[in-house]
């Protein structure tokens, strides 16, 4: 079980980031279909740098004990896109979070 331990956290990450997402409205639950593109695209964006990293010999699976062993190409794990999905996400929601404070301040002051 513990070669899915990696892939468990990140899916309990995830699933924070939706609960968070779902109680303040920020992306995927204000604006569903922008903010799952702009999550796409973002992780379409790593893989295409993952798959020049690899080609380039830079980046490597090596030995870890918690990964499932599963992969989507060479040298890349499963857990590598729900990594992404979780970068891409909490990245968004910050971004969305930043821009409605700086809009609130905005009109606070006009």
């Amino acid at each position: 079980m513990s070669s899915y331990a990696y892939l468990a956290a990140l899916l309990v990450s995830i699933a924070g980031l939706a609960v968070i997402d779902l109680r303040y409205r920020v992306a995927v639950f204000d604006r569903p279909r922008p903010a799952l593109l702009t999550i796409a695209i973002a992780v379409a964006a790593f893989l295409a740098w993952d798959a020049a990293g690899v080609g380039l010999g830079i980046f490597f699976i090596g030995d870890a004990p918690y990964l499932s062993g599963v992969t989507i190409a060479p040298e890349v794990p499963l857990e590598e896109l729900f990594f992404l999905v979780l970068l891409a996400y909490q990245t968004l929601l910050l971004w969305r979070w930043l821009d409605r404070r700086a809009r609130a301040r905005q009109e606070a002051s006009a």
